[in-house]
């Protein structure tokens, strides 16, 4: 036990190893399921990796965090999203193999990018950063581009963001995402003096998604080189932006800045984005099908995108959506049976605290979990991915009751210990893995599963989409997909079922066409009333199988005390007044 505590308290720098992958056994992928065809040059140099992983791993090696300097040789492996696609030739550079040692100083000195197709980059993607590990001080970012100014605290956050609080194999790459405080409206001031224009944040947050990777390097003090590529963006795209640093991170280590700066020009060459746009988009080398969403409390379906055919997740990209590489179902095989109390607790903004083997499996995770909020306003934080170097660790995790709603991914286990009062903890995962170090079997994080103080579950379960699912994650790449959209789609028609007892009621709260006229000021909705809502769902009920209407009162009751309940009514208050508004001009 002893030993046990002593680990947590050694935060970042402990050794434990990981646990297992979220993948089940199956050697199919995306990419398995794709037409081969012959490699461009530039292709050609890319690593190959077998069902995602690239593994050397040395079990007996005992694993440390990458933000140490004494950090052993480990890596990451992580398969890329394979995707048929058309070749554009334009779009690609054709660059010789460059040396494995990125001469970053002088190629960043020759980086040459307009300002005005800087600007219309921004609409899409802010920039890129690159990061490095400095012996002294850790991962740093040792330059944007194009030219973007950061605060000191948002490079700190970038840095120790972008890198995995732990390694699990010796050489390869691994790609997740986080999101962190926008402070680019409090130092609007520095912006102007450094005459760089910065886009104000849309909901205060910058979201960056990493490409993390990790190479031998006889010439390195510490035998290897640890590099990061982060793709900086205000907006919630991570389907569509995973995809992009997926396949720009490979081919910059390669070609290094060259192949950066092309990938800059073909985003700025992208077409303005716009609510609810379906276009392709050309990125080196390949074409993507990318609808966006309307806005992002609007929850982007499979069955009514617009590609003119038929959904296809290896041709087609809901751009709002968690990635589907690996199947969700996957991340969630030993949660299964919870997930209809994880959704509950989800729409009633109770503070979920979710446990990875990496980044990777948590920023997917969280994304995931945060999809199945729509059409409900966000009204709660959420961080894919979450480190004890983030600044607002201090104010997300601490002996107070967590903030309502907070969705925190994190893979450190020194969380287990800051966060045992949280009411929720999801493991995401398959099985666990214990390390034995000494006599003390230590184990890291939580095992896999759900795990609850406080809840109990009011609406009943799909049994028949339950067994179904479960059946799918040991069938193919392919079916697994299928049954993770097919869940994805159950839980979200559950949340705008759960609101169509109150869309009924406010429809009793619009004025009539005799009190708009007579009364000039009445053009919005009449005050909401707790006693005439409980009224009428007792009278007509609620589409959702509620275990029993004590159950189904509480849970209205609870909703309507959430911070997500006011955001929701005051949303449809300004829905209704445009729409008088408009009615009456007309």
């Amino acid at each position: 036990m002893e030993a046990t505590t002593e680990t947590e308290e050694q935060d970042i720098g402990l050794l434990y190893p990981s646990r297992s992958g979220s993948c089940t056994g199956s050697s199919e992928t995306i990419a398995s399921r794709l037409p081969s065809r012959q490699p461009s040059p530039t292709e050609s140099h890319v690593p190959i990796y077998h069902d995602g992983i690239e593994t050397f791993q040395d079990a007996s090696s005992p694993l440390k965090s990458p933000s140490l300097s004494n950090l052993q040789d480990t890596h990451f492996g992580l398969r890329p999203v394979g995707q048929k696609t058309v070749t554009h030739s334009r779009t690609l550079p054709h660059l010789a193999k460059s040396d494995t040692a990125l001469h970053l100083s002088s190629e960043l000195a020759g980086f040459e990018f307009e300002r005005d197709r800087a600007l219309r980059m921004s609409q899409w993607v802010l920039a890129f950063a690159i990061v490095n590990f400095d012996l002294d001080v850790g991962p740093v970012v040792c330059g944007v581009h194009p030219p973007l100014y950061l605060a000191p605290a948002e490079k700190e956050n970038i840095a120790f963001s972008s890198f995995p609080d732990s390694l699990q194999f010796e050489q390869g790459s691994e790609v997740h995402s986080f999101r962190i405080q926008d402070l680019g409206v409090s130092h609007k001031q520095i912006v102007l003096d450094h005459d760089i224009n910065r886009p104000d944040s849309i909901d205060g947050y910058l979201y960056g998604y990493s490409h993390f990777s990790q190479r031998r390097d006889n010439t390195s003090k510490r035998g290897y080189q640890q590099t990061a590529l982060v793709l900086l963006s205000h907006l919630q795209y991570p389907a569509l932006f995973t995809i992009l640093i997926m396949k720009l991170g490979p081919l910059f280590l390669i070609h290094g800045v060259p192949m950066l700066e092309t990938a800059c020009h073909n985003i700025a060459n992208w077409c303005s984005p716009s609510p609810g746009l379906t276009t392709e988009l050309g990125f080196l080398g390949s074409v993507l099908q990318v609808e966006l969403p309307m806005n992002a409390d609007i929850q982007q379906l499979t069955e009514t995108a617009s590609f003119h055919e038929k959904f296809d997740p290896a041709l087609h990209l809901l751009s709002s959506i968690a990635p589907l590489d690996p199947p969700p179902i996957s991340l969630f095989e030993c949660s299964l049976s919870h997930l209809w109390s994880i959704w509950e607790c989800l729409i009633l903004c109770e503070p979920i605290l979710v446990f990875g083997s990496s980044p990777a499996a948590t920023s997917q995770a969280v994304w995931w979990l945060r999809d199945l909020l729509r059409p409900i306003p966000l009204a709660n934080d959420f961080r894919p991915y979450f480190t004890i170097h983030d600044k607002d660790h201090a104010i997300l995790v601490n002996k107070l009751p967590p903030k309502s709603g907070l969705v925190l991914g994190v893979t450190n286990p020194f969380f287990q210990k800051s966060c045992a009062h949280w009411p929720h903890v999801l493991s995401v995962g398959l099985k666990s893995s214990l390390y034995r170090q000494g006599n003390a079997a230590i184990m890291a994080g939580p095992p896999p599963g759900w795990c609850t103080r406080t809840h109990r579950r009011y609406i009943s379960k799909d049994r028949q989409l339950l067994a179904a699912i479960e059946k799918a994650c040991h069938a193919s790449v392919q079916h697994r997909i299928q049954a993770s959209l097919d869940l994805r789609r159950h839980l979200s028609s559950r949340t705008n079922t759960m609101l169509v007892p109150l869309n009924r009621y406010l429809n009793t709260l619009i004025p009539s066409p005799t009190e708009r006229t007579s009364n000039s000021g009445c053009r919005r909705l009449k005050p909401f009333s707790n006693a005439d809502f409980f009224s009428s769902l007792k009278a007509n009920g609620s589409p959702l199988p509620f275990k029993s209407a004590t159950k189904r009162r509480e849970f209205y009751e609870r909703w309507l005390k959430t911070p997500a309940f006011g955001l929701w009514l005051a949303q449809q208050e300004e829905v209704v007044h445009r729409t008088l508004q408009d009615k009456w001009a007309g």
